[in-house]
């Protein structure tokens, strides 16, 4: 499979494409929510409230997957299989990183968008909030302009199947 190039991959992970977090319940079995997510310096940053599931599970059990997919302006595909950490208020200041995913999903480089930033953020600051630094073990990226598919999928699409 094309793995998708360097520098794609740096632009790809730049946008603010909504990413999907998969944890574990107690039972073992997968929990998947959608995530914003910030790439910086070869991790993954999300950010959560005490009091959600997925966060309560990842305190729990910090194995976890992250998908990341895309059609536009780049068609791809990120997943990324790691452990997480979990940073909080006031052993870690919680906050530059915060206001970076407030200014990369809300602010899309855009000057226009700087007051309602300032007011998503102004709002994140009233809730419990923590941080996971998501630290990946293992990578898949494909660049969905060049995949054609696994051998083993298009032979058996051209039997006709």
């Amino acid at each position: 499979m094309p793995r998708m190039k360097e520098d794609v991959l740096q632009t790809f992970l730049k946008e603010p494409h909504v990413g999907v977090i998969a944890s574990l319940r107690q039972d073992g079995l997968p929990y998947t929510v959608p995530v914003w997510w910030l790439h910086d310096e070869g991790v993954f940053w999300l950010t959560g409230t005490t009091n959600r599931v997925w966060c309560k599970q990842l305190k729990s059990d910090p194995r976890c997957s992250l998908c990341i997919e895309a059609l536009a302006p780049l068609p791809g595909h990120v997943g990324i299989d790691g452990t997480v950490e979990a940073l909080e208020l006031p052993a870690f200041d919680i906050w530059p990183i915060s206001r970076q995913l407030a200014e990369k999903y809300v602010g899309r480089n855009d000057p226009s968008n700087d007051e309602a930033v300032d007011a998503f953020f102004a709002n994140m600051q009233t809730e419990p909030r923590l941080l996971f630094r998501l630290t990946p073990s293992t990578w898949r990226a494909i660049d969905m302009r060049v995949y054609q598919g696994k051998k083993a999928d298009r032979e058996f699409q051209d039997k006709g199947a």
